[in-house]
């Protein structure tokens, strides 16, 4: 299994939890009863009033009482969840002619190949395979022919259309090496030059979700694209508000944790079933991953200027295997978000 170690302090939360409600339940719903008609503001009061947290205004506030509202607020986010709709995003394309302004790259390429291609093809099958074989689940392509489309623009599409899940489809690829070879000269007075020499030696899968320190961009696409959704105020409402504050911390913590359980999932599926080398998890600054408004996690398939990752990353049988192992891991994280299974 692989994990993603943080420093944050779950009792400073929850103090700053009990601060937040306090300041909400003293002020805004004793203060404004028309606004508790507000979407949002009921969902969050229906939610920690439930639990011994009604006692949030008395001194006698408990840690456990804490604990038991932050868990009612979690379900404010989890409860009655259905996988819907699959963003599959195939990474890369080639940047047509007045192309929208936005950030555009053509991807890496193999001795043979070109990664924009690659992971076209495999974007392609897994869509398919997607609506085939999950029930009720809608896989949406954020390009579906060789032209790019912009980082900004990915993000957009997987917003728009209400996403539950961001698949992001790459190959890898390493710098080539600079050594230095000696072309003559001497004993005592040798002559060098510097050259570049590809660097073949990568191999395997490779998982991102978005770095920690791109947590703000992250927190504004949320609030666009979930928290102002479960709002009547729409561009009402009060980013500085403490409901909204501790809605918009909570859907970014559960999707952080869900983007890291469906990363495993997939490794797990790669690894054991189909038996493949993988590097692991990790955090990166990547533009699609914090502002798409959901779990999100980018695959690196492997590496295209591998021979052998090539060879498979370009056959049939290694993209319908990629595809395969997403579809299970997909399907696995489905029925735990929905309870409908064990795995």
């Amino acid at each position: 299994m692989l994990t993603i170690k943080t420093s944050a302090n779950r009792k400073k939360s929850l103090t700053n939890f009990k601060i937040d409600y306090e300041y909400y339940f003293c002020t805004v719903q004793l203060t404004a009863p028309n606004i508790m008609k507000n979407k949002l503001l009921n969902r969050l009061k229906n939610a920690i009033c439930s639990a011994p947290a009604l006692l949030i205004c008395l001194s006698a506030f408990s840690f456990n009482a804490m604990a038991s509202a932050e868990s009612h607020l979690t379900d404010t986010v989890t409860n009655g969840f259905k996988l819907r709709t699959v963003i599959v995003d195939a990474g890369h394309g080639v940047k047509p002619e007045n192309a929208p302004k936005g950030h555009y790259s053509r991807g890496a390429d193999g001795s043979f190949s070109n990664e924009r291609n690659v992971t076209l093809a495999i974007a392609l099958k897994l869509q398919k395979a997607i609506e085939k074989d999950i029930t009720g689940v809608k896989a949406v392509l954020t390009r579906s022919t060789e032209d790019d489309v912009s980082f900004e623009r990915r993000a957009q599409i997987a917003n728009e259309n209400k996403g539950n899940l961001f698949i992001s489809i790459h190959c890898n690829s390493l710098p080539d090496r600079v050594i230095r070879e000696r072309v003559g000269g001497t004993a005592r007075r040798p002559k060098y030059r510097t050259v570049r020499v590809p660097d073949r030696s990568g191999k395997g899968t490779l998982f991102l979700i978005y770095a920690l320190k791109r947590s703000t961009e992250a927190e504004n696409e949320i609030k666009a694209n979930q928290v102002e959704g479960e709002s009547d105020l729409g561009d009402a409402l009060d980013p500085d508000d403490p409901v909204v504050v501790i809605l918009t911390n909570e859907y970014k913590r559960r999707f952080r944790k869900q983007s890291v359980n469906i990363a495993n999932l997939i490794n797990d599926e790669i690894v054991q079933v189909d038996g493949r080398r993988s590097e692991g998890l990790r955090g990166q600054s990547i533009y699609v991953l914090c502002h798409a408004a959901m779990p999100s996690v980018l695959v690196e398939t492997g590496y295209i200027n591998n021979p052998e990752d090539e060879e498979y990353l370009n056959s049939e049988a290694g993209q319908t295997e990629i595809v395969n192992s997403i579809v299970r891991a997909i399907t696995k994280y489905k029925n735990q978000m929905e309870g409908t299974g064990t795995n």
